[in-house]
């Protein structure tokens, strides 16, 4: 895989993966390092062979200021990515992200890629057919406590933009997985080698201030207005419509009169998965 040019960094860049044992960070461990990057991987969770890794919690700010220096920019995955209890996002996810962000600050970095979510925009209705695409100006509307959390980091990164000039690209993820596992994920999935396509682009574009992209592959069923995205030299390769016979058999199409399939939050709305931590 050919990574292109890079822009926005230097030659030899250094990116600190924040949850890196995680399901998008473990795919991004594999994916990211072709197209130039050295990974200093951190997490709260240890990751045997990986001698560069640091294991720590996103709220000991003495470990993570340690980790943030030196790096040229920051891809933020870490977090619990799940619905959970308020006090438990709060810690993790919103108060982590806050830490994240100051450690960047007095460290000098410039660049931040923010993992934010589909599910900050939750209970937006399901657009009908035949509508244009979901724009990444919709309003905040989550769907759980993790959505919350993500308009949050959404709105953190803006502020740093305005307050401190740390550039972010936030990028609502939908579906990051080999395959899509359901009807909904058709239009919101993510292959892995678009998503490591998508954050390379989000860390080598010039002049992003803050920006907002959808993170999903050029799926035909897709709903969301990909331009922002594409606007920072993201160009999707995959498309989820070689798993939909497979699923449409299995499961039935897209039925927007159900309860967890009305919004675009799907079943975080109606029964949100826990975490189970």
């Amino acid at each position: 895989m050919a990574a292109a040019p890079s822009q926005g960094l230097p030659a030899e860049k250094t990116v600190l993966l924040t949850g890196a044992a995680g399901g998008v960070g473990t795919l991004m461990r594999a994916l990211l390092p072709p197209y130039g990057y050295r990974l200093r991987p951190f997490d709260v969770v240890p990751l045997p062979g990986e001698p560069d890794a640091i294991t720590a919690d996103l709220n000991d700010r003495e470990a993570l200021r340690e980790a943030v220096r030196g790096a040229d920019a920051i891809l933020h995955l870490a977090g619990i990515s799940l619905e959970s209890t308020f006090e438990k996002i709060l810690r993790a996810n919103i108060e982590g992200t806050y830490h994240l962000y100051e450690a960047a600050r007095e460290e000098g970095v410039r660049r931040i890629v923010f993992a934010s979510s589909n599910h900050a925009i939750g209970y937006t209705p399901w657009p009908a057919a035949g509508t244009p695409r979901v724009p990444v100006a919709t309003p905040h509307r989550p769907d759980t406590f993790y959505g919350l959390s993500k308009c949050f980091g959404e709105d953190l990164a803006q502020l740093y933009w305005d307050k401190h000039g740390i550039e972010t690209v936030s990028v609502r993820i939908g579906s990051c997985f080999p395959e899509p596992g359901n009807v909904r994920m058709l239009s919101v999935w993510l292959s892995p080698a678009d998503a490591a396509r998508l954050f390379h682009a989000a860390l080598t574009a010039e002049e992003v201030g803050h920006t907002i992209v959808y993170g999903s592959s050029a799926n035909t069923r897709g709903v969301w207005d990909l331009s922002a995205g594409e606007a920072l030299g993201y160009t999707p390769l995959d498309d989820s419509e070689s798993f939909a016979a497979k699923l449409i058999a299995e499961q039935g199409e897209l039925d927007t009169n159900r309860p967890d399939q009305a919004h675009l939050g799907g079943a975080f709305v109606t029964d949100p998965p826990i975490w189970p931590y």
